[in-house]
């Protein structure tokens, strides 16, 4: 796969007034053609049980918790800076960010950065500042996953949130496990949905606004949020960046529900028992991975961001 720091994987025929680069139609139809084949192979089993009406309790979770959908993960976009040769020549003219331009001659579009900043900039601003800060500090293992289980914490048979999901425990002992454990969970949005008994087990009663202070590059959750923060930048994020974020996040969510009370052998998936020593040990082992992947998925996405602020303004003299 080329890299996005040369997304033609060749010599550029000519730059613009806004210093994109000349992708040949060539070129570039492998590029998204590669993508849509990475899509499908990524989500063909999630559609089929769609169109049955069938829930999956890990896939689901990745395009119903963060609204994003299969088709629009399948655009593929090269990300600012680039002029796909002919490209307004198809259906890519009527999508949202993109303008005209000609380069030396070659017409096609490029993506324009100041549409993407202007519709996406204040909520990508934001998770920029929280990716930042999860990336400049250190990881913390010891949460276990237990963020599940303190959302079961003394809520009995009427409380469970999977409700399509049985449990692989009961709920007493669910009880007796939380107690035991130290709650050390840094993620908010795991937080919020703690049970009221749960929220003051927690090392720290977490806000919105401390999100910023509090979020840490193991926990599983803030490296699946950096797919939905990639998916916010719309057209601003190169496909490649998208499909690694959300290829992380299925790997993920599967580790974080195995790790749950809930039983989902229904679905092909052993548990990873964190109630005992040895479960624990698997988790951190994934988490300690998941440190590494996720790392570089942060630099990624924060350099996505920037070229994305660098090359907006007023569109440029000579683009059509």
């Amino acid at each position: 796969m080329t890299s996005d720091a040369n997304p033609s994987g060749a010599s550029p025929s000519g730059v613009s007034p806004s210093g994109a680069m000349v992708l040949p139609e060539e070129l570039w139809r492998q590029r998204e053609a590669r993508h849509h084949a990475r899509v499908d192979r990524l989500t063909a089993d999630h559609l089929e049980r769609r169109r049955r009406g069938e829930p999956h309790p890990v896939v689901d979770f990745l395009f119903t918790y963060y609204r994003t959908s299969v088709a629009s993960v399948r655009r593929w976009h090269p990300g600012p800076g680039v002029l796909l040769e002919n490209a307004h020549r198809g259906e890519r003219l009527r999508w949202r960010h993109y303008r005209h331009e000609t380069v030396a001659g070659r017409e096609g579009l490029v993506v324009d950065a100041d549409s993407v900043w202007r519709r996406c900039g204040g909520r990508v601003s934001r998770a920029r500042d929280v990716v930042a800060a999860t990336a400049g500090r250190r990881g913390a293992t010891g949460c276990f996953g237990l963020h599940e289980w303190a959302m079961l914490y003394r809520s009995g048979r009427e409380g469970v949130r999977h409700g399509q999901v049985p449990l692989r425990l009961g709920h007493e002992r669910i009880d007796e496990v939380v107690r035991r454990s130290r709650l050390r969970c840094t993620h908010f949005d795991a937080f919020r949905f703690f049970t009221d008994e749960a929220v003051p087990l927690n090392d720290e009663r977490l806000t919105r606004d401390s999100q910023v202070r509090t979020e840490q590059p193991t926990c599983l959750h803030a490296g699946m949020d950096l797919y939905a923060h990639t998916a916010a930048l719309e057209a601003g994020a190169p496909g490649e960046l998208l499909l690694d974020a959300l290829g992380a996040a299925f790997d993920a969510r599967e580790v974080d529900m195995r790790s749950s009370p809930y039983d989902l052998s229904a679905w092909g998936l052993s548990p990873i028992p964190v109630e005992t020593a040895e479960g624990r040990a698997q988790f951190v082992a994934f988490q300690k991975q998941w440190l590494a992947r996720t790392q570089i998925l942060r630099t990624r996405f924060l350099d996505a961001v920037h070229r994305v602020e660098l090359l907006s303004g007023p569109v440029p003299a000579g683009a059509r």
